[in-house]
């Protein structure tokens, strides 16, 4: 082969492979979001009419700055009833807080306050790249402190999230404030390379043993962090704070299996409630009656514990039958590519 074959050739090689990381570095880190109104136009074309139930609501827009100095965007919904408790709401991948609302009756009902979120990157928060709950997790407890320091310090407080947003909760779990009472992970991943590997080789079909190093590389020097940095399963084992974990059978996006095995890295009190037949993002719309009804209770039986500690539990892991949704159509979290 003459020598100029031959280097075309390598020539041609390193440019693809060089594309192809670029290409799911960014769809990694900074994937194009859909703003509120987005979000809400989305909704209504699959049938959801939640901007009817969410603007008549009395709310407040807050800001604060992140440990980094990025502006970070919530709404705060307050219970009908004056109360100290609150829950965080934390939407998923490339979406924003209008996402979570589909949520908040379920806690409004339990006379919980609600503070919806935009996460950093995403809606009105500012912020260059996602780091799937490395850089997340401190906006996590600023946001807490936000709540404390200007509601009191006697707040319980909650955290809920689906996806990126369930990730972002359980690797929370590593900053611990004394306040936050239970979390409630909805198809979360358990480990950020092995999510990675995941998409790349199931779902895109590139083969993950050549790239998942290249964009790891390209991780550590653009974004700050690396995969292996990011693993809920670790902070699960080590944490104490009471969690339930919430999955579709069918997600093929991030595997059921994610929970369960967070599930049985988890001690002390724990739920697993899998709804079978519901896809990525889409289990409270696959079971809609269940879903809010296991949520209540385990919130209520994490609080009772909270209040008096001797109480015993126990941990339950639960199937459920998938019911027809009212709309579908539209992911509430990520795009099915990496």
């Amino acid at each position: 082969m003459e020598w100029w074959i031959a280097a075309l050739i390598i020539g041609v090689t390193a440019l693809a492979i060089a594309g192809i990381t670029q290409y799911a570095f960014v769809q990694m880190t900074q994937m194009k979001v859909l703003n509120h109104q987005q979000i809400f136009d989305e909704l209504e074309r699959a049938g959801a009419r939640l901007r009817e139930y969410y603007e008549p609501l009395p709310k407040e827009e807050v800001q604060i700055y992140s440990h980094d100095g990025l502006r970070l965007n919530g709404v705060v919904v307050k219970a009908a009833q004056e109360s100290a408790q609150w829950v965080i709401l934390v939407h998923g991948y490339t979406t924003s807080l209008p996402a979570s609302i589909p949520f908040m009756e379920i806690f409004l009902e339990e006379g919980f306050n609600v503070l919806l979120i935009d996460q950093r990157r995403h809606g009105k928060s500012e912020g260059k790249y996602t780091t799937y709950g490395f850089l997340e997790k401190h906006d996590i407890a600023t946001w807490i402190r936000y709540i404390t320091s200007t509601y009191g310090e006697n707040c319980t407080i909650g955290l809920h999230g689906v996806s990126f947003g369930g990730g972002t909760i359980l690797e929370y779990l590593s900053l611990p404030d004394p306040a936050v009472a239970f979390v409630i992970a909805d198809c979360p991943y358990s480990d950020l390379t092995r999510l990675m590997h995941h998409q790349m080789q199931r779902l895109n079909r590139i083969p993950a043993a050549l790239f998942l190093p290249l964009v790891n590389a390209k991780l550590r020097r653009k974004a700050g962090f690396a995969m292996e940095q990011v693993s809920p399963l670790r902070t699960v084992a080590e944490s104490s704070i009471p969690v339930m974990f919430i999955h579709g059978t069918k997600d093929h996006y991030i595997p059921p299996e994610m929970s369960e095995d967070l599930f049985a890295a988890k001690s002390g009190l724990k739920r697993l409630l899998l709804i079978e037949g519901a896809t990525h993002g889409f289990a409270i719309e696959g079971n809609p009656e269940l879903y809010k009804r296991s949520v209540k209770e385990f919130v209520r039986e994490a609080l009772s514990i909270r209040n008096h500690p001797a109480h015993s539990y126990e941990s339950v892991s639960e199937r459920a039958p998938q019911k027809e949704p009212d709309w579908a159509g539209i992911s509430l979290t990520e795009s099915p590519n990496p």
